[in-house]
């Protein structure tokens, strides 16, 4: 049975001249809402929308509809002002209470470490590290030392320190002789050759103090050290601390 053309054009719109488009889509809308209620007047079809919404409800959900559509186009497409919203609630969230690179010990530690690497450039020739350097250049100060002595003034556990030793003992830049009061000791000593790296590299090492230390201001290094000198005391202190709690109880009685 063939369509009435007005049924055609409400169920399917088509671009016909005097029909706007807000007219099809509220008749789509009413027919898509509303239960319908059909009519047979010998052979025409009608359909009625029986209870339909007003005309200005179904307006206001088409606009709502759009802007929706709209917002999410803008979103999809980086629009600044479609993530505002999530960008102010980012910024109202609470600030870690810790932060790393705002951590004092954090920033010691990396400054030490970018120090070290960069004053390896003045020793490293001579085949040595870290730990070595320091002996020899403790060795190059006191003149005779002993391997606690130097663990002590260096910081570096006494495995560390054995270690160095031995490695420039068999360098053969430092020797040792036997403590007859403590045999479990010996004097340790640079020998010639130790004692003319030591000269050699003595120098060296003070241009590259200077090229550090030149970032900060001359009227302000004086106060930089007593910081430098308070914290290392600050840090022995808590320290001793942390050992004494860490300490077995050794029963006695108060």
């Amino acid at each position: 049975m063939r369509r009435p053309a007005w049924l055609c054009h409400r169920v399917f719109p088509l671009e016909l001249p005097g029909i706007s488009a807000a007219e099809d889509a509220y008749a789509l809308a009413q027919a898509a809402v509303a239960p319908t209620a059909l009519f047979r007047h010998g052979r025409k079809l009608r359909v009625a929308a029986a209870n339909a919404p007003p005309k200005a409800a179904l307006c206001t959900g088409a606009r709502q509809a759009m802007n929706s559509r709209t917002d999410a186009t803008a979103e999809l497409k980086g629009d600044a002002k479609a993530g505002r919203n999530t960008d102010q609630a980012e910024e109202k969230q609470a600030q870690p209470p810790l932060q790393l690179h705002q951590f004092l010990p954090h920033r010691l530690n990396v400054l030490s470490s970018l120090v070290s690497q960069a004053l390896t450039r003045v020793y490293g020739q001579h085949g040595i590290g870290i730990p070595e350097w320091r002996v020899l250049v403790s060795l190059g100060q006191f003149g005779v030392m002993t391997g606690k002595a130097i663990g002590a003034r260096t910081h570096m556990h006494k495995t560390k320190v054995s270690r160095a030793v031995a490695e420039l003992e068999r360098r053969r830049f430092l020797t040792r002789r036997t403590n007859r009061a403590d045999l479990r000791e010996a004097f340790l000593s640079l020998t010639p050759a130790g004692r003319a790296v030591y000269d050699e590299l003595a120098p060296r090492a003070l241009e590259f103090t200077q090229k550090l230390s030149e970032v900060v201001a001359p009227a302000d290094r004086a106060a930089f050290d007593r910081a430098v000198a308070a914290l290392t005391e600050r840090s022995a202190t808590l320290v001793d601390e942390m050992e004494f709690r860490s300490a077995p109880d050794d029963g006695m009685e108060s």
